[in-house]
């Protein structure tokens, strides 16, 4: 058996103490969060449960605090504070939908791996329990934010990422 390429920078533990640039994209691209006009985003069904469950992110990890967010049409952009690991004291099992963390293969414990592969389970299978047809593509991209001046220009696009929506590389053609 193949195994896939992993996205994430090797020799780094994603439960470092650090800010981490999030993205997370619908099926396919589809555009299921909702719309944008007039430079506002209206949200769907499934961008309203896609926001409930990312303000239940730290709710469930005490090691994370949440920074920017944004809900677009087909995909979410969001910082995630990780704070000192603190994973004894965290249990994901009271998290809605939690995966084992049994397996060998697993990421990690309170890793941003876990704690995105959860969130994305719970808004699975919360849209699916009310009649939602819903999948997100596979994986997720991250970004390692190593000062402020990178924080400061990934916070101004997920800010501005509404207004310049039609210049997205995520906006359907």
């Amino acid at each position: 058996m193949k195994s896939r390429q992993s996205y994430r920078l090797t020799g780094w533990d994603y439960r470092r103490e650090s800010d981490y640039f999030i993205t997370i994209c619908a099926k396919d691209f589809k555009c299921i969060f909702g719309t944008i006009e007039n430079q506002k985003m209206t949200y769907s069904p499934l961008g309203i449960l896609a926001e409930i469950f990312w303000y239940q992110i730290p709710i469930f990890n005490s090691n994370i605090k949440l920074g920017s967010y944004v809900i677009m049409p087909n995909h979410i952009h969001g910082i995630l504070h990780c704070t000192e690991n603190n994973s004894e004291v965290d249990d994901l099992v009271n998290y809605p939908q939690a995966v084992s963390h049994n397996s060998k293969i697993s990421p990690k414990k309170s890793s941003i791996s876990t704690i995105i592969r959860t969130y994305k389970s719970s808004v699975t299978k919360h849209s699916r329990r009310l009649g939602y047809d819903f999948e997100w593509q596979p994986r997720f991209y991250d970004h390692i934010i190593r000062d402020n001046k990178n924080y400061e220009r990934i916070e101004l696009y997920i800010e501005q990422n509404i207004i310049t929506w039609s210049n997205d590389r995520f906006y359907p053609k």
